[in-house]
C-alpha cells in the first residue's frame, strides 16, 4: 500500500503539469498580440483617431475605435472582438451603420515580424486589415480592397497613449 500513494502523488503531479503547459500555449497566436493592449491614439487635420484594447480573457480582446471631428462629432464608431478560436485568431469588427449593424469575421492569413494580416476576400470593403507594431509605442493600422472597382488603402499610424 505505501507504494501505491508514492505512485499516484506522482502520477497526479505529472498530469497536473502536462495540462497546465497545455493551456499555457491554448491561445498563443493571440498572446504575440499582448502589445496592442492599451489606448492608441492620432489626431490629424481631419481629426481624432483613438482606439482602445482591452483583454477580456485568455482568449478574447476587446477593442473600441472612433474617429472624432471638430473635437464634437463622432464619425466612425467600430467595436471589435480580436479572439482565438482553436487555431484561427479571428478580428471581427461591428460598425454602426454597416453590415446591418453585425460583426463581420477577417481571419489571421499571415503573421511575419509584428506584422499581423486578416483578411475577408467576400467582404465589400475593405477585404484585409493589417496591424503593424512599429515599436512598444508606435503602431500602423492599414485597411486594403476594392471599391467600386479600385483597389483602395487607407493607413492609419497611432501612437499608444
Amino acid at each position: 500500500m505505501k507504494v501505491i500513494k508514492p505512485f499516484l502523488l506522482i502520477a497526479s503531479l505529472t498530469l497536473l503539469v502536462s495540462c497546465q503547459n497545455k493551456s499555457d500555449k491554448q491561445f498563443e497566436k493571440l498572446e504575440k498580440m499582448n502589445w496592442l493592449i492599451g489606448q492608441w491614439e492620432n489626431t490629424t487635420p481631419e481629426g481624432y483617431l483613438t482606439e482602445t484594447w482591452s483583454k477580456t480573457n485568455d482568449s478574447t480582446f476587446l477593442g473600441q475605435t472612433y474617429f472624432i471631428i471638430n473635437k464634437k462629432d463622432t464619425v466612425h464608431n467600430e467595436s471589435i472582438v480580436l479572439t482565438q478560436v482553436n487555431d484561427d485568431l479571428i478580428y471581427r469588427p461591428t460598425v454602426k451603420g454597416q453590415n446591418n449593424d453585425e460583426p463581420v469575421d477577417f481571419k489571421l492569413t499571415s503573421e511575419v515580424e509584428n506584422v499581423f494580416s486578416f483578411e475577408n476576400p467576400k467582404h465589400d470593403y475593405p477585404q484585409k486589415i493589417v496591424y503593424k507594431k512599429v515599436n512598444d509605442k508606435s503602431l500602423i493600422a492599414t485597411i486594403t480592397g476594392k471599391q467600386q472597382g479600385k483597389t483602395s488603402t487607407e493607413s492609419y499610424p497611432m501612437q499608444k497613449k
